[in-house]
C-alpha cells in the first residue's frame, strides 16, 4: 500500500483517518541513504530509498521504495587460528603459509597437510 499514491487530498485524508482509527500509524523515515538487504549469495542494494515505517498492533513494518540493484557476494572463508597453527605445526611451515594452503583447501585440514606435504 502506497499511501498518497494517486491519491486527491480528500481521499487521502480520510485514508489517514481511516488508518488511525484501525490503530495503524504510518511514518516516513528521514534521511535513509541506502537499504542492504542481505542474502546468503546476494546483496539488494536500494540506493536513495524512501522509507515509511508502519505500526500496526505493536509489529513494525518498515516499506521500502527505490531503484533496486543486486549483486552476488562470495562469503568470506574464516578459518580459526587454531586450525592455522595446526596445519603449520604438522608440516613445518610459517602461518602465513598455512593458512594460504588452508583457504585453497577451503578450510579442510586434511586436505591443507596433503597439499603441504607434496
Amino acid at each position: 500500500m502506497l499511501p498518497g499514491a494517486g491519491m486527491n487530498p480528500k481521499q487521502l485524508k480520510q485514508m489517514q483517518r481511516s488508518m488511525k482509527q484501525m490503530g495503524m500509524d504510518m511514518k516516513d523515515v528521514k534521511g535513509v541513504t541506502e537499504v542492504v538487504i542481505k542474502l546468503k549469495n546476494k546483496e539488494i542494494l536500494i540506493k536513495n530509498p524512501k522509507v515509511n515505517l508502519m505500526n500496526f498492533m505493536g509489529q513494525e513494518t518498515y516499506q521500502i521504495t527505490g531503484k533496486v540493484k543486486e549483486q552476488a557476494v562470495e562469503a568470506e572463508l574464516e578459518i580459526p587460528d587454531d586450525d592455522v597453527e595446526l596445519v603449520s605445526t604438522q608440516t613445518g611451515v610459517t602461518k602465513e603459509e598455512a593458512l594460504k594452503a588452508l583457504k585453497a583447501a577451503g578450510g579442510d585440514l586434511a586436505e591443507a597437510i596433503l597439499n603441504l606435504q607434496k
